[in-house]
């Protein structure tokens, strides 16, 4: 993941798509957005909860559910805060991800939005959706590592 690199501050994290995916891969990309949205952006007004992406016409476009709060000072020039906002990638990515997403069934997933240096860029995952017992097994993991881990640092102190 390119978010703990020098120069780029986390905005926003789809935690909700890490627990319903596989995340096979991912992809950094821009987004195309209007001024009133990035000072939205900036003052941490960004939900990527139930969003997906799809691919129309050739282009990739954040469809549903990535809410971007309209700016306070903004007045006539916000914009509607679900709208759909198109992602920036070359014609071969996008190429590449559709035929895997109409092969393998995979599901393209926003997983997190931050600054890298001064632009927004998104964080795009190429997901497989988990099914219950996944999800089931995955919090037993999590609970046996933190027990592990509990009990290591009672015995070192």
């Amino acid at each position: 993941m390119a978010v703990n690199k020098k120069g780029t501050k986390q905005i926003a994290d789809n935690r909700k798509a890490r627990h319903d995916y596989f995340v096979l891969e991912s992809i950094e990309c821009g987004i195309e957005l209007v001024g009133t949205e990035v000072k939205s952006i900036r003052g941490g007004g960004v939900n990527l909860k139930d969003s997906w992406c799809s691919i129309d016409g050739g282009e990739m476009w954040v469809v549903k559910g990535m809410h971007i709060s309209p700016y306070e000072q903004g007045n006539i020039f916000n914009r509607d805060p679900l709208r759909v906002r198109r992602l920036l990638l070359h014609k071969r990515e996008i190429m590449r991800l559709l035929g895997k997403v109409k092969q393998e069934g995979l599901t393209l997933i926003p997983l997190s939005l931050y600054f890298k240096d001064s632009r927004v860029k998104l964080e795009l995952g190429l997901c497989k959706g988990k099914k219950l017992h996944d999800k089931r097994e995955d919090m037993a993991n999590k609970a046996a590592a933190r027990e592990i881990e509990r009990t290591l640092k009672e015995r070192n102190q």
